[in-house]
Parts: structure tokens; sequence; C-alpha cells
């Protein structure tokens, strides 16, 4: 149950798609002076170092950041793309990619006083590395070793009732697909305003392929609910089936600017980290 471990593969493509999402979808609640809550239901460990352990035995990051690093001072390259090279660079010293931001980390170095972080993860050694991440941060993050499908519930409405809900579970166990769509059915009605962010992977499984079809169904269930749908695939499937070729971001109540931000970065990354003709993105939303 426990041997999904996000250093294995911290900046690879998915991560790039994911964060580069979740970037655009902060800028935009940053617009405003009203406070708002992030809440992270799989933090992980927070940050990565993608110079030793378990980043350098996959080697995943060179599919993705480490392929986009070299770029970060050019302002030709799409504003989202550039908009994550900048948050990454918020931690990194001159020209070497050291370290690499989870999810946590990111909403931490953008998120104001007055904005709050919520931060849930079950597993035992990634919840340990959360809490020692956060150590010396005394208010605007809370930190809880629990099941975040379990415990998001409870924390709905937050209380200025502007926030971000994102969902990233490892899809280790495939029930972990149905648990996400029980918790989407749970929480929308409390929290009908917030934005949900659900990361899922492309790889070669009933359950995955079917996903993106029930959350669109699920979205058509709810009422006065928008979404947005990106996809980003670097190269085919495996012939042996194991891998993870793509994946794509479900969002709920999305910015009204991000589907004109992602039709720019979505084919520059085709083009950019795709590996070979498989490479594709998709990209669709809908207004109710």
């Amino acid at each position: 149950m426990f041997s999904y471990r996000h250093g294995f593969h911290a900046g690879n493509h998915a991560d790039v798609l994911k964060h580069m999402v979740l970037v655009q979808v902060l800028e935009h609640l940053l617009q405003k002076d009203k406070p708002f809550w992030v809440i992270d239901t799989h933090a992980g460990g927070g940050l990565y170092d993608l110079t030793s352990g378990y980043a350098t035995k996959s080697g995943e990051s060179a599919s993705g950041i480490a392929n986009l690093w070299p770029m970060r001072r050019d302002k030709s390259i799409p504003e989202a793309v550039r908009s994550l090279l900048k948050q990454v660079a918020l931690l990194n010293d001159g020209d070497d990619l050291k370290w690499y931001p989870g999810s946590p980390q990111l909403a931490a170095q953008m998120l104001r006083e007055g904005d709050h972080l919520r931060l849930f993860e079950l597993h035992p050694t990634e919840i340990k590395l959360l809490e020692s991440h956060f150590a010396g941060v005394k208010r605007g993050v809370s930190i809880q070793g629990a099941d975040g499908f379990a415990s998001l519930r409870g924390c709905l409405p937050p209380p200025p009732r502007r926030g971000l809900v994102h969902i990233d579970p490892p899809y280790e166990n495939k029930d972990d697909y149905r648990r996400v769509l029980q918790t989407l059915k749970d929480a929308i009605p409390k929290f009908n305003s917030g934005t949900y962010a659900i990361w899922y992977p492309e790889v070669a499984r009933r359950e995955a392929i079917q996903f993106p079809a029930q959350l669109k169904r699920l979205a058509a269930e709810l009422p006065k609910v928008d979404w947005l749908h990106a996809t980003l695939r670097v190269k085919g499937a495996e012939r042996d089936g194991v891998g993870l070729f793509g994946s794509g971001m479900f969002i709920i109540n999305p910015p009204y600017t991000l589907y004109d931000k992602l039709a720019v970065a979505l084919p520059w990354l085709v083009e950019t980290i795709g590996q070979d003709d498989h490479a594709a993105y998709t990209l669709e939303a809908q207004q109710s």
C-alpha cells in the first residue's frame, strides 16, 4: 500500500503539466485581495532533491523540468511554462537545478499572509518529510497525517469561501479512481464555488482510460459546474503496457484565463519534451 514514493518521479513530464496548471490557478486566485485556502489531499514530501536519492535512480526529471530549465530566461517561451520555471528558480542558486518543489512547496511560496495551506499525507515516510520541511513555519500551514480522501469533507467550506482543492493520489491502487469520484461528489455540494484540480496518469489500465469520461459525467450531474480538461502525452505506450506515457489535469471551476494559457503552452511542450511521434496534447472545456 505504501510503496509509492514521489521522489522517483519528481520533476517528470507529469509534474510539469500538473504544476504548470496549479501555478496558473494560484496566480488567478492571488489577483484578489481576499484570502483563500489551498487544500492538498495527497501532499507528498513537499520538496525533492533531483541530485540524490530516488530522483537519480529514475532520472525522470530529464523528461520534464531538466529539459526546460535552460530556457527559464527566454521570454519567448509560453507564459504558463515561464511562470512555473520562475517558481522553481526561487529554490535554486545559479544555473544548477537541484531542488524541485512539490505542490505544497509551490503553494507555500506563492501564498500571502492570511492565506492558508492545509496538507494531508498518509504515507508514514512522506508525512515525516513533510513535517520536517515545514518545521520552521509557525503560521499559515496545517499538516495532518491522515487519509486526504476521508478528511477533505471536514475542511469544507473553508472559512474564506475561496480556495483550491488539489487531489493527486498515486493511483497505485485502482480503487483511487473510484475514491476520487466519490470524494468530489461529497465535496462539491459543500463548496461549489471552489476550484478542484484533479491529476491522473495516462497508463495502459482500464480505470485510467475510463476516468476522464467519468469525471465529465460527474461534472454534468452537478449544478452550475464548469470544467477544463488538459492532457500531455510525451510518447506512445510501451508494448508491455507498463509505464507512464502521459497525464491529465481535470479542473472544476477553472479560472477563465486558463484555457488560453494552456492553448499556447501545451503544443509547445509537445514539441519541446515530446519523445516520439505519439507525443500529443488535448485541451477541452465546457461551461455550464
